[in-house]
C-alpha cells in the first residue's frame, strides 16, 4: 500500500463545518491493471472509487457502501465498493471504443444508485440522476435533493491518482444563527472552488488546507489508509455454482469439459473446479440444509 493512499479528516475550530480529503494512488494503479480500460474510463472511475471513499467516511456503520453508475451510454455500468474499513474495488463495463470524454458523453442520461450495505442492520439506497458536468456535480445534487447535511465534492483522476475532497456541515454546535452558518457554508465552498485541477492531484493534503483556509482555524486529524481489497473467494465461487443447483452444475462441467471456471469480476480472479470439486461442493450444501431442519 502506498503512503499516499489515505482518507484524513478535518474540522474547522470555529464553525460547523468538516471535511475529508481522500488520496489514492497504488490502490487505483492495481484496479486500472485488472483491465484494460481507455484513458476517459480510467478518470470515470478514479472520480467513482475517491467518492465512494468519501461517502464511505460520511456514514457511522460496519459494512459495505456501494456506488453503481448505469446508462445507455458508451459506458454502460460502473461499480465500485468500499467498506467501512476504506477496502475498495471497481469496475466498468464499457463499448469497445466508447467516445467522447467526461461523464455525460460517456454516461448521457445515467442513473446513480448509492447502496448501504450494514453488517447488521437495514440496507439503504438513494437514487439519483447522473447529472451535471461530472461526478461530483451528480452527487451535490443527490444531497441537495436529499434532507441530510449540505455537502460538497470536488473529484478528480488521471489515471495514475485519483483524489477527491469533501465539504460537509454539520448540525448547529459553535454557530446557533442559522444566517452565520450559511455564511461560514457559502465562505468554504468558494473558497474550495478556487482549488485549480493541479493542485488537487499535487499538493498535499497540509499544504492544499492551507492555500485554501490559512485565514480559518482547521484542525487536520490523522490520516487512516485506504487500500484495494477483493473479498472473492474459492467459497463464494462454490456458493455461486451452488446457486445453480447440482443437475446444471453438473451439465455445465460436462459441456465444459470436465472444468467449471468462475470468474471474479472485480480483479480477474479465476477459480477452477472438476467433478470432484462439485461433489464435495453439494455434499457440503445438502449437509449443512439438514443442519438447518
Amino acid at each position: 500500500m502506498s503512503s499516499h493512499d489515505v482518507t484524513q479528516r478535518f474540522i474547522f475550530e470555529q464553525a460547523d463545518v468538516r471535511g475529508e480529503l481522500v488520496s489514492l494512488d497504488q490502490s487505483y494503479r492495481e484496479i486500472l491493471a485488472k483491465h484494460p480500460y481507455p484513458v476517459s474510463v480510467k478518470s470515470l472511475l478514479g472520480e467513482m472509487l475517491a467518492a465512494a471513499v468519501l461517502l464511505s467516511t460520511t456514514i457511522k456503520f460496519e459494512g459495505l457502501l456501494v456506488l453503481q453508475a448505469t446508462s445507455q451510454g458508451p459506458v454502460s455500468t460502473l461499480m465500485v465498493e468500499c467498506s467501512s474499513n476504506q477496502e475498495v474495488r471497481g469496475i466498468a463495463r464499457y463499448s469497445d471504443s466508447p467516445e467522447g470524454e467526461g461523464l455525460q458523453a460517456l454516461m448521457p442520461g445515467g442513473i446513480l444508485a448509492i447502496t448501504i450495505d450494514p453488517d447488521n442492520g437495514q440496507r439503504y439506497q438513494g437514487v439519483v440522476g447522473l447529472e451535471g458536468a461530472d461526478l461530483a456535480q451528480a452527487l451535490n445534487g443527490y444531497f441537495e435533493t436529499s434532507e441530510q447535511l449540505p455537502t460538497r465534492f470536488r473529484l478528480l483522476a488521471d489515471g495514475r491518482t485519483a483524489r477527491g475532497l469533501l465539504l460537509q456541515a454539520l448540525p448547529a454546535d459553535r454557530q446557533r444563527d442559522p444566517e452565520e452558518r450559511a455564511a461560514t457554508w457559502q465562505h468554504v465552498n468558494v473558497l474550495a472552488d478556487t482549488l485549480k485541477p493541479d493542485e488537487l492531484l499535487a499538493l498535499d493534503n497540509q499544504t492544499l488546507l492551507h492555500r485554501l483556509y490559512h485565514d480559518d482555524e482547521v484542525r487536520l486529524f490523522d490520516p487512516r489508509p485506504a487500500v484495494f481489497k477483493c473479498n472473492c473467494s474459492a467459497e463464494r465461487s462454490a456458493g455461486a455454482i451452488v446457486s445453480l443447483g447440482r443437475d446444471d452444475a453438473l451439465a455445465l462441467l460436462d459441456e465444459r469439459g470436465g472444468e467449471v471456471e468462475v470468474d471474479c469480476q472485480f480483479c480477474n480472479e479465476r477459480y477452477r473446479f472438476d467433478r470432484e470439486d462439485l461433489e464435495r461442493i453439494f455434499e457440503a450444501a445438502e449437509e449443512h440444509a439438514r443442519g438447518l431442519h
